[in-house]
């Protein structure tokens, strides 16, 4: 189709003046040429996401393209029921106040502040930090996991494959071996847990083991993020952002080798699963008197493309501590907001929202029969039509941007109602889309009364409606109600009203969660 390299201002207005999102004519043309293949008539291929179910990046053509379905039922009085997807198919004290400091400023109708955008998260591992050696052994030890000979991966595992035993040590000197290469970093003993289950794991995300490696251990070096998380592991990041490499306590790496076969059954038979994605456990014990062992586990990072990501939360359904104490003015597009930050509802079309509630159901029984809880789901945004100063206004605003009038530099593109009904029927644009995964919406702006009596986990709707592309999955999915959370609930509940704390049991956590999940989606 060349709907898209038509003259921006020859496009006619919906009858009803909305707005359809776009990008920029460059942009567009671009993504045009991905779709439809170049000017001499050769396909470009589309590049997979790290789990294989879309094309994550240069995918913004099939994205307006999926938008407009969505949005079909606003324009003319249309409906759609077309199904999109099948069936199989990642901070502490002080319960926070009432709202959060921005909307005690908060006018209906002024428009939402982007955070600022900064550089890639983290610090690249160069030669002479801390953690360079230790890089480098892991790199070492994934080359030499993924890349030996084996036999052809296989889906039917059998149950000795899941043992917690099967283990695989390998030591690697600095001389080399017989199996291992010649290297620069200290003599250290890696181990492989259950690798058959793993790279079972990789082929049913659709991961190409040449890319993987690459990813991890090419050339460019990962990134450790500036700070550990809550339970003190570290974070590394791969360059191209495909991969996120976490160390672990013993207890978690317990807990997964517990739950792996349940996880495995589970991701095999619900494609559109909205858990962590796992593709690699391992551990490097270095030499020496200390003979320190360091654990990891790879999986996939929620927030791999080419859209900046403006906003994200992690929401869990309590209240207390649930509150970033930061003036906005210090928030980046990089720090992770929480749920009495949250000012939006977030609303799917009908057929995207059933399949998440599906799904959110199925992936909580999981957790909840293994005894999973203090998960949360974590939602990344990307705002449509943010503006170059920072700003965002409602979809329906009559507020003309910075470049309207400028055809060259316009940020929305105003389709026809033939050509809404062109993309209707288009195939093309489907495979770009998944659930939790490159996902155009909507999203309602809330406001949290300041004379309630209560604190108000979720505001109410203001009618101010933001285009937005979204990402989210459950994470932290490693912890299990052990006796350490079970003295954190019996101490919190004599300070705090026990409702209003993370640490509950599995059964009650997973209730709680769905309830607050379902109130904060709904259906557009």
């Amino acid at each position: 189709m060349g709907i898209f390299n038509v003259d921006l201002k020859d496009r006619k207005i919906f009858p009803t003046d909305r707005k359809l999102a776009g990008w920029r004519s460059s942009k567009t043309t671009a993504a045009a040429a991905a779709a439809t293949g170049s000017a001499d008539g050769s396909i470009r291929p589309r590049r997979l996401s790290v789990d294989g179910r879309i094309d994550n990046c240069n995918a913004d053509c099939m994205v307006d393209r999926e938008f407009a379905r969505a949005r079909l039922s606003d324009v003319g009085g249309a409906s759609t029921s077309t199904s999109f997807a099948s069936d199989d198919s990642f901070l502490g004290g002080g319960s926070g106040g009432m709202t959060h400091p921005s909307d005690a400023s908060f006018m209906r109708g002024s428009p939402i502040r982007i955070p600022k955008i900064v550089r890639k998260q983290g610090d690249t591992i160069s030669k002479g930090h801390k953690n360079y050696e230790l890089m480098l052994n892991l790199q070492l030890g994934i080359r030499h996991s993924v890349g030996r000979p084996g036999p052809p991966p296989s889906l039917d595992l059998k149950s000795s494959a899941f043992d917690p035993r099967e283990k695989y040590w390998t030591r690697f000197p600095p001389e080399g071996s017989k199996s291992t290469p010649p290297h620069s970093s200290c003599d250290f003993r890696w181990k492989d847990y259950c690798p058959k289950v793993f790279r079972a794991l990789r082929m049913l995300f659709k991961v190409d083991a040449a890319d993987y490696m690459l990813s991890i251990c090419g050339n460019d070096a990962l990134r450790e993020l500036c700070s550990p998380g809550k339970s003190g592991s570290f974070f590394y990041l791969t360059n191209d952002d495909r991969y996120m490499i976490k160390t672990m306590k013993k207890s978690e790496v317990k807990v997964l080798l517990r739950m792996l076969n349940a996880y495995f059954n589970h991701v095999r038979s619900f494609e559109n699963t909205l858990v962590t994605r796992y593709f690699g456990l391992h551990c490097v014990k270095l030499s020496g008197p200390a003979q320190k062992k360091v654990r990891f586990i790879i999986m996939g990072n929620l927030f791999c493309t080419d859209y900046t990501i403006h906003k994200r939360f992690d929401l869990k359904g309590s209240t207390f501590g649930r509150l970033t104490e930061k003036p906005e003015s210090e928030i980046e597009a990089t720090t992770t907001l929480k749920d009495l930050d949250l000012n939006f509802i977030f609303r799917l079309q009908k057929s995207w929202f059933q399949e998440f509630r599906r799904q959110v159901d199925r992936d909580c029984e999981l957790l909840e029969q293994e005894r999973i809880m203090d998960y949360s789901l974590l939602v990344g945004l990307h705002f449509r039509e943010a503006t170059s100063t920072g700003d965002q206004t409602p979809t329906d605003s009559t507020t003309p941007t910075e470049n309207e009038g400028n055809s060259e530099t316009e940020s929305v593109v105003r389709l026809s109602r033939a050509e809404m009904d062109q993309l209707l029927v288009d195939p093309a644009g489907w495979s770009t889309i998944s659930l939790g995964i490159n996902m155009p919406a909507r999203v309602e702006r809330t406001e949290r009364r300041s004379d309630a009596a209560e604190v108000q986990l979720v505001g109410e709707p203001t009618g101010e409606y933001y285009d937005v592309v979204l990402f989210f999955g459950i994470i932290d999915i490693l912890q299990d109600y052990d006796i350490t959370k079970k003295l954190e609930h019996a101490y919190k509940s004599i300070q705090y009203d026990a409702t209003t704390i993370s640490a509950v049991d599995p059964k009650a956590y997973s209730r709680r969660f769905r309830d607050y999940i379902f109130k904060v989606f709904a259906e557009d």
